[in-house]
């Protein structure tokens, strides 16, 4: 495995990525055979196929996957050199590459938009998605740091709390309990929940919650985005349990209701995470500090309200 060579991994990164070697030649600037012998030469190194044929283009296979995932292994690795090197000669400079879960969306980028004033000269780079697509690729080096309500329970992983992280469960603000005080979960047990896929950190609380209580909500739709969720339940289709920072603005509009369920909210935390073996180089270390530090002042607060959880203190939604 001692000749596979960084041109040959960026190769199967490029076709994995195109589907297609001429495409490849076109981008790499060379001709079709020249790809077609140096993915042939890393074929015979694995002594596996790296690709499957089919009907339109190439697909991976689980060994191709390992070297594509080695190629970014790499990469980053190469792109902290570089970062280190300019880092020693004294430029004001670096990247720092952020992953958010989607629910982080409704505060991180003014947090980053704040960091980003005070250091102009970091580059910054997101990457959003769900929390299992998140921390997959936080364990994959591809990422310096991500923000999520989930941190993994995990030795590699470092992380530190942020701020308070509310859930709640919002309806149609015509909604039979719209109006009511103190709702029983129990009296939730025939209503149409709207929720999150499987993977995403509020599909797992809302889960627990329910699990907790000793009941099982009946699913109408399993929905991968919380905008979407939000305009189904304004329009009657079901109600759903969220994250109360996704719904600050609509809660003050009047738009959406919260329901007032006894021991609601349910107050996780958000956190900052980075991998142990991530070399942390200064721009991703101040970026690290700010979150910490100040990453709470931009959390959401829906008119300044005080949500009360029923039998539990007064809890501030931030």
């Amino acid at each position: 495995m001692s000749q596979i060579t960084l041109k040959q991994l960026r190769i199967v990164s490029a076709i994995a990525r195109t589907e297609k070697i001429i495409n490849v030649a076109k981008e790499l600037g060379v001709t079709p055979p020249a790809v077609t012998l140096q993915l042939k030469l890393l074929e015979d190194a694995a002594g596996l196929p790296l690709f499957e044929r089919v009907r339109g283009g190439m697909r991976l296979t689980d060994a191709g996957r390992l070297y594509v995932n080695a190629g970014r292994r790499v990469d980053n690795v190469l792109a902290e050199c570089s970062e280190a090197m300019r880092q020693l000669k004294g430029l004001s400079a670096g990247r720092v590459t952020v992953g958010l879960v989607s629910t982080a969306k409704y505060f991180a980028p003014r947090a980053l938009a704040s960091f980003a004033a005070q250091h102009p000269g970091v580059e910054m780079q997101l990457q959003i998605g769900n929390r299992e697509r998140t921390i997959a690729a936080l364990a994959d080096l591809e990422l310096d740091l991500a923000i999520t309500g989930y941190p993994p329970d995990n030795m590699a992983f470092e992380k530190k709390a942020i701020g308070d992280h509310p859930h709640v469960i919002i309806a149609a603000p015509y909604h039979r309990l719209a109006a009511r005080r103190r709702i029983k979960p129990s009296e939730l047990a025939n209503e149409v929940f709207l929720t999150r896929e499987p993977g995403s950190g509020t599909r797992r609380l809302m889960e627990r919650l329910f699990a907790s209580a000793g009941i099982a909500p009946r699913i109408a739709m399993e929905i991968d985005s919380n905008e979407t969720i939000k305009q189904s339940v304004m329009v009657g289709l079901g109600i759903a349990v969220i994250s109360s920072h996704t719904v600050a603005a609509e809660i003050d509009a009047g738009r959406l209701a919260l329901l007032d369920v006894r021991g609601l909210p349910v107050v996780r935390k958000w956190y900052v995470v980075r991998h142990a073996a991530r070399r942390q180089l200064p721009a991703t270390s101040a970026m690290w500090d700010f979150l910490v530090s100040e990453g709470s002042r931009f959390l959401p607060t829906p008119g300044g309200k005080v949500l009360r959880s029923s039998g539990a203190k007064r809890l501030r939604v931030r």
